[in-house]
């Protein structure tokens, strides 16, 4: 082992993962260690105070949103938001996971007195600190949560929030079924699978096969049904509606990492500096959804969603640089396809503005 990976390694998050598997018998499934990589309080990579969000490597970061990329992306929303509130007759918005806070002030800038309170749920101090910063021009209207209310009215808002909650791997060798889980291997962390009685949805799986399950995100969705009264929710995230996720082509799964805008496929390796991700199975949450008793507003690609939204007679108006950047949003080769829109609703009937045209809720 070089010096430097063993620099790494004793580092304080490894070091405090090391000793979580040694309390734990020497293995942790993968959505435990995913957990105490990405949000161990001080240590984890959303708690540490390196910088995330940003469009080029030069700034320091790991990776650009879309309101990062171009300020059309919340005005855009905005309209949909707008609609959703009155239907809800609410002035509440609630987004999770606000990350650098571009996101809340697009939304309160282009809503204005149509929001009468902000609420951000944020499980970081360092992430809420730079919100409060950015977002300094609305402080009277904001409000940070680290846990839920017991009743939420509103609209709730998740942009690339589902994609970071914890998955739990499995792997088919052809025969049975084992959860893919991480020992100790001296210092470093390695790989190793355990038989179990978990299963994916049912699908042609290949030998040699490791694809993802997702029961901290419907857990995620089944809770907030519980307390939204009148409420609309939309999340925004890459991933595929179920037939697609579990498609026997994609035998290695979604599992990726980000680090100074470029991606890799090795979670066990620099832990604690670069994000861990899973794409989102809609087909799972959606019915998640419905069985806590939320209806399905609608199923679309965030390009369409955004056209539906009015993006092309923004970036018209907008200055040429801006109108350019706004591009990436919708072409299917960045963030059009790739990208889903889900609407969630309870206590509430809407014909929501972004679904009117390309939903693919029969796709799900």
């Amino acid at each position: 082992m070089g010096e430097s990976q063993s620099a790494i390694l004793s580092a304080p998050l490894p070091q405090r993962i090391l000793e979580v598997l040694r309390d734990e018998g020497g293995w942790l499934p993968f959505d435990r260690f995913m957990s105490l990589a990405l949000y161990e309080p001080g240590l984890g990579y959303y708690a540490n105070h390196h910088r995330k969000f940003g469009t080029m490597p030069d700034t320091g970061s790991d990776f650009a949103t879309a309101p990062e990329m171009s300020p059309l992306f919340g005005r855009a929303l905005a309209v949909q938001v707008a609609q959703a509130l009155q239907a809800c007759a609410s002035g509440e918005v609630w987004e999770f996971g606000a990350g650098s806070g571009a996101l809340a002030a697009q939304l309160l800038a282009a809503l204005g007195e149509q929001v009468t309170a902000y609420h951000v749920v944020e499980l970081s101090a360092v992430l809420r600190e730079r919100q409060a910063q950015r977002l300094q021009p609305w402080a009277g209207k904001l409000q940070w949560h680290d846990r839920l209310p017991e009743r939420i009215d509103g609209v709730l808002l998740g942009n690339e929030l589902l994609d970071a909650l914890p998955v739990q791997l499995l792997h088919w060798d052809g025969k049975q079924w084992f959860e893919r889980g991480v020992r100790a291997d001296g210092d470093a962390f390695a790989w190793q699978d355990r038989p179990t009685a978990l299963r994916p949805p049912p699908h042609d799986a290949v030998p040699g096969a490791v694809v993802e399950i997702h029961p901290q995100a419907e857990a995620f969705v089944r809770t907030l049904a519980e307390r939204m009264g009148r409420a609309v929710a939309f999340f925004i995230d890459y991933g595929f509606p179920e037939s697609e996720y579990y498609h026997p082509q994609r035998s290695g799964g979604t599992l990726m990492c980000h680090r100074a805008h470029r991606a890799d496929a090795d979670p066990l390796s620099d832990v604690g500096q670069k994000d861990i991700t899973a794409h989102v199975n809609f087909s799972g949450i959606a019915l998640a959804a419905q069985d806590a008793g939320l209806t399905v507003l609608g199923y679309t690609s965030q390009a369409r969603f955004l056209i539906n939204c009015g993006l092309p007679a923004l970036m018209l108006d907008a200055p040429l640089p801006e109108a350019i950047a706004a591009q990436r949003l919708i072409h299917e080769h960045e963030m059009g396809e790739l990208f889903k829109v889900l609407g969630l609703a309870r206590g509430v009937e809407l014909d929501a503005l972004g679904f009117r045209s390309g939903d693919r809720s029969h796709r799900l």
